[in-house]
């Protein structure tokens, strides 16, 4: 039985109200009837992350563009091409329940609208820069070499690396597929703890835990599910056999063991979604490959119980987002495909009844400069992300609101940001909310180690 066979559509639609009544519902959520025989809550101790990784670096100044008199000048100050005027922010200007100091304050992009009613009603958080670190850097300790920094900073492949895994390229394992090494023992099936559904990335490899790939469809099938070989469908059977029969010497039987994996879980997670199917899952908007990936997240996540998972880490990702020029262009309609995946996404969570035991949230190589290059901007550090999910604690900011300008204490040159919140603190407190001891959190993300253990959990989930 799938999720939600044995729920009503009474209740469904109960819930679909008091989506309306948190005040943000769309007006897609009436569409949602056909989601019924996938609406439900799984086991009460089932919880998912899910990383939605922005390649190429996201601009964080026009993300999240500041709002306050000051602030704003000097944003508009460094880049007079493409800073979002301030009229233009009046509609997404962001009212946190704990107010910044100082007066300072924000907006979201004027194309992430979507997101702003979760923001208002509690359910999404913004982290104020977010950064790759070894340890807590000043720029004081910055200049004078005198603390230890992530390897090949400004570099894409390592700081992608150093923030999926805590190691530049060439790491073995991510600090999601350690999450899975530690959790995957409680799974039906541990070869679905870890899940990506855009391809490989080094944060869902644990050392014991393997991830598997989805696509934006289903399972991908071993051999494209073909009958024939050459026109034969016996070379065909041989073939699968071949790649599944123990060979009696240790790389063979490890290879057999792979390929018997891949063919028992596609048939299990095939058979699982079938009662899940895609027009089950309405918001997501089309033509968005972000929301393509999200979909199949939100039918597994719905599945979960037939598929007998209690911890499961999914992987999902967007790129474009190198924008040396053509920011004025092309960063609204990143972020738009953005703000509406994820809004269609945690809509969808609501409609499963499971969205206080999901939390997506966003990640990138890195920040850009504040100033710019004429049209765009060019590699910097720290940058802003989002929590996302019924169990954050959203409505308000985490960390520290940088200065706003060139060189200045909370930067290293044209507004490269250096980060106040490390990624090893965000991620612990994400691993701590999905079930990662303190001990084990070493394990996970050992720089934590480098931090007071009172700031290991920044409170935001």
């Amino acid at each position: 039985m799938h999720i939600g066979q044995n729920q009503s559509r009474r209740a469904f639609l109960k819930r679909s109200s008091a989506l309306g009544l948190a005040g943000v519902a769309t007006p897609l959520v009436t569409s949602l009837a056909g989601i019924g025989e996938a609406a439900a809550a799984t086991a009460t101790d089932y919880k998912a992350l899910v990383c939605v990784f922005l390649y190429g670096g996201n601009d964080y100044a026009n993300t999240l563009p500041p709002v306050d008199a000051a602030g704003h000048a000097a944003y508009l100050a460094a880049r007079p091409g493409f800073a979002h005027p301030l009229a233009n922010l009046a509609a997404t200007t962001l009212n946190p329940s704990v107010p910044l100091a100082g007066g300072r304050q924000y907006a979201l992009a004027p194309s992430m609208g979507s997101m702003l009613p979760l923001f208002n009603a509690g359910k999404l958080a913004v982290m104020l820069n977010v950064g790759t670190l070894v340890e807590p850097t000043s720029k004081a300790a910055y200049q004078a070499n005198s603390v230890r920094l992530p390897p090949k900073l400004f570099s894409h492949n390592d700081q992608q690396s150093y923030f999926q895994a805590s190691n530049p390229e060439g790491a073995t394992s991510g600090w999601g597929g350690r999450m899975g090494d530690l959790l995957q023992s409680g799974n039906g099936a541990s070869a679905l703890t870890c899940i990506n559904a855009s391809g490989n990335a080094i944060y869902l490899t644990g050392r014991t835990a393997v991830q598997y790939s989805i696509g934006s469809g289903g399972p991908i099938a071993l051999l494209n599910r073909a009958t024939t070989l050459y026109g034969s469908a016996t070379a065909a059977t041989t073939l699968r056999s071949l790649m599944s029969t123990p060979a009696g010497h240790m790389f063979g039987d490890e290879h057999a063991k792979v390929g018997q994996r891949a063919l028992d879980t596609y048939a299990q997670v095939s058979t699982a979604l079938a009662g899940a199917p895609a027009t089950n899952f309405p918001l997501f908007p089309t033509g968005n490959s972000l929301a393509d990936q999200l979909r199949i997240v939100a039918r597994m996540i719905s599945v979960s119980a037939e598929l007998g998972a209690k911890r499961q880490v999914f992987f999902v990702s967007l790129g474009g987002f190198d924008l040396h020029d053509a920011m004025a262009t092309s960063h609204p309609v990143l972020m738009a495909r953005v703000s509406d995946a994820l809004r269609a996404f945690y809509d969808t969570t609501v409609a499963l009844g499971v969205q206080d035991r999901v939390t997506a949230f966003t990640a990138s190589d890195f920040g850009r400069t504040l100033q710019s290059n004429e049209d765009g901007s060019d590699h910097g550090w720290g940058s802003m992300h989002f929590a996302l999910g019924g169990a954050v604690q959203g409505g308000r900011f985490y960390g520290s609101p940088p200065a706003v300008g060139n060189n200045t204490p909370d930067d290293v040159g044209q507004g490269r940001l250096i980060p106040t919140m490390s990624v090893d603190q965000y991620a612990a407190t994400l691993a701590r909310w999905f079930g990662v001891s303190n001990t084990d959190l070493l394990t996970v993300v050992p720089n934590i180690a480098n931090y007071n253990p009172s700031t290991w959990n920044l409170g935001f989930v």
